[in-house]
Parts: structure tokens; C-alpha cells; sequence
């Protein structure tokens, strides 16, 4: 009698762990919503995984008795993943943020649930100067979860003074 709970899983190679990660966004808990990056080309393509774990704040009330991730959150998980590539080649980075600036062609093909790990993609479509677009997919068990095109602005943190 075969073990279904044998089969192997694919190794995926951390580039960036949680803490390398934490060096390039702003964000902290409960809203870091990246737990790793496992490829990375500079402005041009990353790819970051998320675990979706039962203690996610956002269960208890989406929904009670049936826990779905929220749709919006996939899509900031999309935008904080192509930030992370961003801020990888930016000079001065420490004193730069990177705003999330727009959302198309968003469409969500099924829930993600506790348990899942999101392998979110994000490939850079255009970048000019302060500005730039994204095309992001989010995966579980390499099923298409949500995608959509993602823009953002890179301005000076309003905590450092532009020099």
C-alpha cells in the first residue's frame, strides 16, 4: 500500500530569508506578508513565498467556521514581493519607500486557506524613473490562486530627509 504522505516535495533554495527581507521593507507584523524570496533577477523578475498559517490575524473574522485568505491581502503579498526586487539595485534605499500605487486586472480563481503556501511571481512590465508596473500570480500546489498588475512609486521616506 503506497504513502501518500511520502512524496517528495520539491527543495526550493532561499535567496532571501525573512530577516534579509525585513532589511528592504518597511512592513512588521501582522501586516509582512512574505516569508521568503526563492529567485530573484533584479528589475526584472522575483518570486517570494508565503505560508498561510491558521494564526493569521485575519481568519477569525474571514470568514468564521471557514477561513479564506482575504483577496486583497494575496495582492499585497504580490506588491510587497516586487518591492523586495526593487529595492535590490536602488541607491540609497534606506532612504527611499516604495508605495503601491494601483491594482488591474485583479481576478482571484480560488480560495487560499490555512495550511497553503502562496508561490507569488511578480515580473517588472515597465519602470521609469520613480514609477513602475508589475505583472504578479499567486500559486498553491502550482493551481493559479489570483494574478494581477500591480503599479507603484518609489518617493523619500518621510523619516529620512532627502539630502
Amino acid at each position: 500500500m503506497a504513502d501518500s504522505v511520502t512524496t517528495p516535495v520539491a527543495e526550493t533554495k532561499t535567496i532571501l530569508d525573512i530577516n534579509q527581507i525585513m532589511r528592504y521593507l518597511p512592513h512588521r507584523h501582522p501586516f509582512l506578508l512574505v516569508d521568503k524570496i526563492v529567485e530573484l533577477e533584479p528589475d526584472k523578475r522575483v518570486v517570494g513565498i508565503k505560508n498561510v498559517t491558521v494564526n493569521e490575524p485575519f481568519f477569525p473574522g474571514h470568514f468564521p467556521g471557514a477561513p479564506v485568505m482575504p483577496g486583497v491581502l494575496i495582492v499585497e503579498a504580490m506588491a510587497q514581493v516586487a518591492a523586495v526586487m526593487v529595492y535590490q539595485n536602488m541607491p540609497d534605499k534606506e532612504k527611499k519607500i516604495i508605495y503601491f500605487t494601483g491594482i488591474e486586472s485583479a481576478k482571484f480563481r480560488r480560495p487560499v486557506l490555512p495550511g497553503d503556501q502562496l508561490r507569488i511571481e511578480v515580473e517588472l512590465l515597465a519602470r521609469r524613473s520613480n514609477f513602475g508596473k508589475g505583472q504578479g500570480t499567486a500559486h498553491v500546489d502550482g493551481k493559479l490562486a489570483a494574478e494581477a498588475v500591480i503599479t507603484f512609486a518609489i518617493t523619500d521616506h518621510p523619516g529620512h530627509s532627502a539630502k
